[in-house]
């Protein structure tokens, strides 16, 4: 009896001794680490999976291998958090890969769809790299990979950005495709994303408000991509939106062509010169054909022993730049009577010799012009008229003045008594 027993110890001794080494808990083609949790078999020419691996593996690189399908071989590891196929000859991404990855790297294959079951359930995925394959359509549903952050289609087949990407991605990576269209809605809902990837593509326009949701967005690339500059039916939209958006754009089109629509939407622009602003051009042009279409000032009209001018009708000043108010002249006392309002009011403004020719009134006898404020008094001799300060004054002519009323007054009665004498 103590022989068997002692037989049994033997036997189980060798068996905890041989067994882990025969069978190998870290395959002999592999590198393992961290308990012989994280393995790295890549590079090794391997078309099977190697033999001794642990169901409880945490990470496995399997890149740069032969494998053709892997296709139901990968599920019973439930704790897988990362996977790295690439540089393989894989045809598609494996089907019922365990739904605990976190991060899956199947970057330079043979795939040419993503299918919708290739990622209907991975609820836990955060990266997925399908870059550098021949992906023509990519499929995923709507409302899946809700924790993906970062997805790269890059390199690939592409001919339309995909629609239904999960909400909370933040880079998405579509750049060296053949890209020329985004449908409508397909950007919508990334809110969160942060960096968008477009250069290298077909992109001729961007369809209204395609990007105006990407609030969060902070870089987005667009060079090397065929912008249709020359249509200003369809181009507008990406040209305004790079010029109002707060992110970093790389490449923005059309930077070295003139923009079609420019000459419809003008930036306003701050005059910097007298006359090299258009602004200021157009002021002056206006301000001529004011002053040209400018009522003259009406004729003085003598009523119950007052003389009356009529007002300028504002829209022939108000064109036109103020000028300082020249010196008054001191009023003289009449010879006889209360004191009279001043004969004649003339507007003085800056302009040419013609622009100021079209404010003069047409009277017979042209009168002295004076400053805009109206002197009282009737002065019978008026000295000198001051040089006015601005230097635009119109220059005086020599004409005779206007007789005061007492003077034909005192000329009616010499005629009165020199008809007497010759009754």
């Amino acid at each position: 009896m103590e022989y068997q027993i002692l037989n049994t110890s033997t036997c189980l001794l060798v068996l905890l001794v041989f067994i882990p080494t025969g069978l190998g808990i870290c395959p002999s083609s592999c590198k393992c680490s961290g308990n012989d949790r994280n393995v790295d078999c890549s590079g090794r020419n391997l078309t099977v999976l190697p033999q001794g691996l642990q169901d409880n593996l945490t990470y496995l690189n399997l890149s740069f291998n032969q494998f053709v399908d892997l296709d139901h071989q990968l599920t019973r590891f439930t704790n897988l958090r990362t996977l790295d196929i690439s540089h393989n000859w894989l045809k598609n991404v494996p089907a019922h890969l365990p739904k605990s990855l976190w991060e899956l790297y199947a970057t330079n294959n043979n795939i040419k769809v993503l299918q919708k079951l290739d990622t209907a359930y991975q609820w836990n995925l955060r990266v997925l790299d399908v870059s550098r394959n021949m992906v023509e359509r990519a499929v995923l549903i709507n409302n899946t990979l809700s924790s993906l952050k970062f997805l790269n289609l890059s390199s690939n087949k592409l001919w339309t950005v995909p629609t239904n990407m999960p909400y909370n991605i933040e880079t998405v990576d579509l750049s060296n495709n053949f890209l020329s269209q985004i449908l409508p809605g397909t950007l919508v809902r990334l809110q969160h994303l942060t960096s968008l990837y477009l250069h290298n593509n077909k992109f001729s326009y961007i369809p209204d408000k395609a990007f105006d949701q990407l609030s969060q967005l902070q870089v987005i690339t667009l060079y090397n991509n065929p912008w249709s500059c020359g249509d200003n039916q369809i181009i507008p939209y990406v040209l305004r939106w790079v010029q109002g958006t707060g992110a970093r754009v790389l490449g923005a089109p059309c930077a070295d062509q003139p923009w079609p629509w420019a000459s419809t939407t003008p930036a306003l622009a701050q005059p910097t010169g007298l006359d090299s602003s258009p602004m200021i051009k157009g002021t002056k042009a206006a301000d001529r054909e004011a002053s040209a279409a400018a009522p003259e000032p009406t004729k003085v009209t003598k009523t119950h022993k007052q003389f009356k001018a009529k007002e300028v009708p504002p829209s022939g000043t108000q064109s036109h730049p103020a000028l300082s108010p020249g010196p008054r002249w001191p009023s003289l006392p009449s010879p006889a009577g209360p004191q009279e309002a001043a004969a004649t009011r003339t507007v003085l403004v800056q302009g040419s010799a013609e622009g100021n020719a079209s404010l003069a009134p047409a009277t017979g006898s042209s009168t002295t012009p004076m400053t805009l404020s109206i002197t009282s008094g009737m002065p019978t001799n008026y000295p000198k008229m001051p040089q006015s300060t601005t230097g635009t004054l119109r220059q005086e002519e020599a004409t005779p003045s206007v007789p005061s009323r007492a003077s034909r007054w005192h000329a009616g009665l010499l005629c009165l008594a020199l008809l007497h004498a010759l009754a």
